[in-house]
């Protein structure tokens, strides 16, 4: 394990790379996923664990005891996993009603225009965001920068190495509620953990299912979740614009649950097994039979009563996502990427072309396929993982760009083989790198189809109990 300097401990594998953990805190789940990257730059899920969320409402924590025992069954199921892992520290995911935005613009004059601009002073130049003002009550979540201005020379993606007598940027800050936050921090530290970071969920998503093309030709990230929908756009390579749309998942199923007079596990299992977002989609005389309670005659559910149910909902949301879309100025010209959809809300059928009929923009699934490894099993590239996927990535990425939090110190961890070299496609590009010794791993072909093993009984499990 490494100390590092905010008193969080590290693990690392035998190749030295760290072990990231990311911890989604939903509505209706929580799911931890420890992972790392391989020696082809995939990601390696190293171990899993999920359940239900009871204390969790529209991204918010309400109930910490509960949130806490819902994060430690998360835990004690990843535990179950990989009995090799030990984990200390989590980057989390956060969302919610509270969660806003602004944009703003700032700048630094250098002492000595002649020297090359230097890591440091754009560190510095974000740092000095941190200070905007804000609201009595909110705190600032995260600074991004948008495009950076060396003098006269505008639209600049890294102005290091840049000559200049002044240095800017456009920023795009998230702020939410300071006892929302305060909330999360608690439930993570009483569940034995330390919440490295924290991470917009939206942009954790994003992460997981887009890719640079995407991002270069425009995209709008939809994560559909269990109390919120967020939306994330990305235009001309830059994060433009966040939001938290306050209706997700829950909705619909507490709208059926009202609409038709049904218990919320059926208004559950009804949407899951028999909803769509298209009305015309559904068969007219289709009909639902859902058991009499206490003896109760039994009710006829009509298919089409459902859909219509859904798609009002729906179409609500999608709603939102066309006014914060043309609210920036952006349509379907300018997001050639289209619209990604993503988590577990966007598994409703035919919801791509409901949303290409509201936002008259071209729409499909995201999965969090695009940096992981090829040969995991197919449960951990549903859309409902790519929050946690995107958390991981958010740790690798800090351990790239900020190297003076993690230390070359670091306890060896075994960890399944799960690639090898024959069996990843040539990338065309010839990258000089350390030749990694295998031969650590030689041992662990037999844990890893135990891992698999595990943690595919651990889906059957959840299954039996509850439709997801």
């Amino acid at each position: 394990m490494n100390q590092n300097a905010s008193g969080t401990q590290t693990a690392y594998d035998d190749t030295g790379m760290p072990i990231i953990v990311g911890l989604d805190i939903g509505t209706t789940k929580i799911a931890a996923i420890a992972g790392r990257k391989n020696e082809y730059g995939k990601l390696e899920i190293l171990g899993f664990g999920r359940a239900d969320s009871n204390g969790v409402q529209h991204g918010q924590v309400l109930n910490i005891d509960q949130t806490i025992k819902a994060i430690q069954q998360a835990l004690a199921n990843c535990a179950k996993s990989n009995p090799d892992l030990e984990i200390r520290d989590v980057y989390v995911g956060v969302a919610g009603h509270h969660i806003k935005s602004l944009q703003t613009r700032g700048d630094i004059v250098r002492q000595n225009a002649e020297t090359e601009i230097a890591r440091w002073e754009i560190d510095q130049l974000v740092e000095n965001q941190r200070k905007t003002f804000i609201p009595a009550g909110d705190q600032i979540i995260d600074v991004i920068p948008q495009d950076f201005h060396v003098d006269n020379y505008q639209n600049i993606k890294d102005p290091v190495g840049y000559n200049g007598v002044k240095v800017g940027a456009n920023f795009h800050i998230i702020t939410g509620d300071r006892n929302a936050i305060r909330n999360i921090y608690r439930a993570v530290d009483r569940s034995s953990l330390k919440t490295k970071d924290l991470v917009l969920q939206p942009l954790a998503s994003s992460s997981a299912v887009m890719s640079d093309i995407d991002m270069e030709a425009g995209v709008a990230i939809l994560d559909i979740g269990g109390g919120t929908s967020d939306l994330a756009v990305f235009y001309d390579g830059i994060l433009k614009h966040t939001a938290v749309i306050p209706f997700g998942g829950e909705n619909i199923t507490n709208d059926i649950r009202m609409g038709l007079g049904v218990l919320k596990a059926q208004a559950e299992a009804m949407k899951v097994q028999f909803g769509t977002a298209l009305a015309d989609e559904a068969k007219a005389n289709a009909y639902i039979t859902i058991p009499g309670i206490k003896g109760m005659a039994p009710k006829e559910i009509s298919v089409k009563n459902l859909a219509a149910i859904i798609q009002a909902r729906m179409g609500e949301i999608l709603d939102f996502v066309t006014y914060h879309i043309k609210q920036i100025g952006l349509d379907a010209r300018a997001l050639n990427g289209g619209i990604i959809l993503t988590g577990g809300g966007s598994q409703l059928k035919h919801l791509i072309q409901l949303t290409e009929y509201c936002t008259g923009i071209s729409a499909r699934i995201g999965y969090p396929n695009e940096h992981l490894a090829p040969n995991h099993i197919d449960e951990l590239k549903k859309p409902m993982y790519a929050t946690c996927i995107g958390l991981i990535l958010k740790g690798y990425n800090d351990y790239e760009h900020k190297r003076k939090e993690f230390d070359n110190r670091f306890k060896k961890v075994e960890v399944p083989e799960v690639l090898k070299k024959e069996d990843m496609p040539v990338n065309g590009k010839e990258e000089k790198k350390e030749k990694v010794d295998t031969s650590k791993r030689k041992g662990l072909n037999n844990f890893w189809d135990k891992f698999k093993d595990s943690l595919i009984d651990m889906f059957k499990e959840e299954d039996d109990k509850e439709i997801k």
